[in-house]
């Protein structure tokens, strides 16, 4: 059964995703129109399904919503290659360094996964993304990096990613993720790489 934290996580995220100004991304100014939405790393499938049904809501209200899970574009990227084969047949065999460095390189930022990610998300008619797999794709890809690669990409629609674990804003500038409420990243000090935290956004 969901959490009722949980359902009205959902009910709230309904309301702010089907708003006309967070949809034309309004009061941002010039910041890129990422957000985040942190939950618990237990509620992990609770919030798969959760997102799920809000893409379903969210398209009969009308809304044009994409839901992309970054796991499932690794694996893309790999059977594109005709590699994803070899290594679960062979996985046994690799040394876990190696399966690591696999993994990280047909996980790279710039020449795999963001291109990937960004003919995901596409532009035309997309009003909402909503990326899922953070956690899945740790540790040969980390949040931060994807945060960091999507800014150039002069997104333009809210594209929100759902993070199990934790993001904290400095005062001061800068901001930390925290995946699973225990892995940190490192701080990013660039504001224009500063995602909106949804737990703090207001219409």
């Amino acid at each position: 059964m969901i959490d009722a934290n949980m359902n009205d996580l959902s009910e709230r995220l309904f309301q702010i995703f089907r708003h006309p100004d967070f949809l034309s991304m309004k009061g941002l100014a010039n910041e890129v129109p990422i957000f985040i939405q942190t939950y618990k790393a237990s509620h992990e499938d609770v919030a798969r399904r959760m997102v799920d049904s809000l893409v379903v809501r969210l398209s009969n209200n009308g809304i044009t919503v994409k839901a992309v899970d970054l796991f499932t574009l690794v694996l893309e990227e790999l059977e594109e290659h005709h590699i994803l084969e070899a290594l679960i047949n062979d996985e046994t065999s690799f040394e876990k360094i190696e399966l690591l460095e696999t993994l990280q390189n047909y996980a790279d930022p710039k020449t795999h996964l963001i291109p990937r990610l960004i003919r995901a998300i596409g532009d035309e008619g997309t009003q909402l993304t909503l990326i899922t797999g953070s956690g899945r794709i740790f540790p040969f890809m980390r949040t931060h990096t994807i945060l960091e690669s999507l800014q150039p990409a002069m997104l333009r629609h809210p594209v929100v990613i759902f993070f199990p674990g934790e993001y904290n804003q400095d005062p001061n500038g800068g901001s930390h993720l925290r995946l699973f409420g225990a892995v940190p990243s490192p701080k990013i000090n660039n504001p224009y790489y500063r995602a909106t935290n949804l737990d703090h956004y207001r219409l």
